[in-house]
């Protein structure tokens, strides 16, 4: 029966083609986009729920980037710097929340007379370090990985989106009973070394959490909201710049380069070239796991975008390059489409398989969340009142933070 589900899609692709969804990143347009079309590949017991709601799926696709402008913690949901540490396939970053953030925070000691004193550095613990549940020395403690671990998720994770963490040392001390210098200290500070450079992959996994908690309880407006918004960060897993510290060219001189690839291209060429059937959504047996593959095949072609964009620009007509276009009702320098299509042709496709990987991805983490929760019913989750009205206080705060234009964090300029 999910035949039925192609043949719609094909429907809203004819009929979305001239729509003019411009702006932002994946361009708004992509996000959009994926988040529409991911619809239409539910099993016949979901999409008429999703298709009830389907313009909210869409137009809400944007809200993560627009609450950038509202709380400096979105930013870093967006990307993971993955060639900071390391190399592929980076298997001294722990795949899991406290596991990462327990080993990529530095702890001081600060003494009452004010002087502070490091007694762990970042990334002392190893995944190799974990898997064969090793002790190391350092300074006064003698910190064990497992023990550490469940003491960090108690006493510091919490308070994760504090300015400061901080605890009496004598908590730290009654659970680690070997440290020697207690008696003289005022308090142990922790220090997040981890989140500026990205949780993405971290992030997709509470959003999963959160959305089927929200099928299982039967709350629409749940549903929706953390539907739709995981949808955008399924999406920015798909973008190899998303994946590096490089990640607008700045590094190489290409500033430019985040919007080309995943905006400019799109724009011009998703609605005449590309191929939305991607096939009906799957289930995932580990979420963790695919959102990891996910963004290390990403990040497997950051060095061909970077390379065959700097490769181009060396030979392809200066005067052709870069044009201006009307976008948004303003006149913006952009590239030319005829650059843009040779960068398109030389990717070999590569801008619309990570289009098209985003699409079903996110087909199947819906369908995943869902199976998950039991297949509740979702028709009989839908209300009278339209949950546009129910979500606008949200809406305007949102639109009106975007429109100050004051992002905090790490944007991906043009």
């Amino acid at each position: 029966m999910r035949y039925l589900s192609l043949i719609i899609l094909l429907f809203w692709q004819t009929a979305f083609a001239s729509a003019d969804y411009c702006d932002g990143d994946w361009g708004f347009f992509g996000h959009r986009r994926i988040n529409r079309l991911a619809v239409f590949t539910l099993p016949q017991e979901m999409i008429p729920f999703f298709k009830k709601h389907i313009d909210y799926i869409t137009d809400h696709s944007v809200d993560p980037d627009k609450r950038r402008y509202a709380t400096r913690h979105e930013a870093v949901r967006h990307y993971i710097d993955l060639d900071i540490w390391g190399e592929a396939p980076y298997d001294n970053l722990p795949r899991d929340w406290t596991g990462v953030l327990a080993c990529y925070s530095s702890i001081y000691a600060v003494t009452r007379g004010g002087d502070s004193i490091r007694i762990y550095k970042a990334g002392d613990f190893t995944e190799h370090a974990q898997e064969i549940s090793m002790s190391y020395k350092r300074s006064a403690f003698d910190l064990d990985y497992s023990k550490y671990k469940a003491f960090f998720k108690e006493h510091i994770q919490p308070q994760y989106y504090e300015d400061d963490w901080t605890l009496d040392p004598q908590i730290f001390c009654d659970a680690f009973p070997y440290a020697n210098i207690c008696r003289s200290l005022e308090s142990i500070v922790w220090v997040d070394e981890f989140s500026e450079h990205g949780i993405l992959p971290y992030h997709l996994e509470w959003m999963q959490y959160r959305l089927t908690e929200a099928f299982r309880d039967k709350d629409e407006m749940r549903i929706l909201r953390f539907a739709t918004e995981i949808g955008h960060y399924i999406g920015d897993a798909h973008v190899p710049l998303h994946t590096t510290e490089n990640y607008n060219g700045q590094l190489t001189n290409q500033d430019g380069i985040h919007a080309f690839w995943e905006s400019r291209i799109p724009e011009l060429f998703a609605d005449d070239t590309y191929d939305f059937f991607v096939g009906p959504a799957e289930y995932v047996d580990d979420t963790r796991k695919y959102y990891w593959d996910a963004v290390l095949k990403s990040h497997s072609y950051v060095d061909t975008v970077l390379t065959i964009e700097r490769k181009l620009r060396e030979t392809f007509p200066v005067d052709l390059q870069f044009c201006y276009d009307e976008r948004l009702g303003r006149v913006v320098r952009t590239q030319c489409r005829e650059f843009a299509a040779a960068y398109s042709d030389a990717l070999k496709g590569q801008v619309e398989e990570r289009f098209r990987a985003s699409i079903h991805a996110l087909g199947s983490i819906w369908y995943t969340a869902w199976i998950d929760a039991g297949q509740p019913e979702l028709m009989k989750a839908v209300e009278d009142v339209p949950v546009e009205m129910r979500d606008e206080e949200r809406r305007k705060m949102l639109e009106a933070m975007y429109q100050r234009g004051e992002a905090k964090g790490r944007g991906h300029e043009n």
